[in-house]
């Protein structure tokens, strides 16, 4: 067992990336936390889906937990994480935010009450001009909300173009944006008769999703072996 007063120490998969660094910052200014590369007790990976197997063989060997907070990954991916969730704790998380994991409880919560036949849903993301993969792993962890919220899979619209396009009932749309330096906007749009409801959630930094890495690698230290979300987090708190 673990000394509960010492600090975690945490080990991150790219240190050099762009969370990476956002991390490292939030663990300078957090006493609970230290840096440890080598001796690590979690591991973090907000790295790319080519890195992915690197980080999940490591905390697979070292016996750690590992959060899981990229994007952009296939269902190949998904089936890697599955199987080192039978040996490790792993938090798969898109988005880190507190904010984020809330918005998704609401996006099904209205899901589950509003109609499929007269309620239309889009999903519209906003993201740096960086950003690689379309829609974000957010945009589409938020449309597995609404899918949860009715209890049924929904079919995806992706980036509509050209003439006589018609909507089909019970879809879900997704509108990707990209430029400048935006951290990260989602907007879910219940359109309804004569009537909208949106929910929205706006990323200023990178800190949020730093500092809620970090709430993560809290909530998974001493669980068992499993696949663990941002919704286990907040459901914790």
């Amino acid at each position: 067992m673990r000394d509960t007063q010492a600090p975690l120490r945490l080990a991150l998969h790219a240190p050099d990336g762009r969370m990476g660094r956002a991390i490292a910052a939030a663990v300078a200014e957090d006493p609970s936390f230290v840096l440890d590369q080598e001796r690590p007790e979690l591991l973090v990976d907000f790295s790319s889906p080519d890195g992915l197997r690197g980080s999940l063989d490591r905390a697979v060997g070292a016996g750690i937990p590992l959060l899981v907070g990229t994007t952009g990954l296939g269902e190949g991916h998904d089936s890697l994480i599955a199987d080192a969730a039978q040996q490790i704790a792993v938090l798969k998380a898109p988005n880190t935010s507190l904010g984020v994991a809330l918005l998704a409880d609401l996006a099904e919560r209205a899901a589950r009450v509003l109609g499929r036949e007269q309620w239309d849903v889009e999903i519209v993301e906003a993201h740096h001009r960086l950003k690689a993969d379309a829609p974000s792993g957010t945009a589409l962890h938020l449309g597995t909300a609404i899918e949860r919220g009715r209890g049924e899979d929904c079919k995806e619209e992706l980036g509509r173009s050209g003439l006589g396009l018609t909507r089909e009932t019970g879809s879900i749309g997704y509108a990707a944006i990209r430029g400048g330096t935006v951290a990260g906007d989602h907007d879910v749009m219940f359109l309804g008769p004569d009537e909208r409801l949106i929910l929205s959630h706006r990323a200023e930094s990178r800190a949020i999703f730093a500092r809620g890495a970090l709430t993560g690698a809290r909530f998974l230290v001493g669980k068992p072996a499993g696949l663990y979300t941002m919704r286990d987090v907040i459901d914790a708190a």
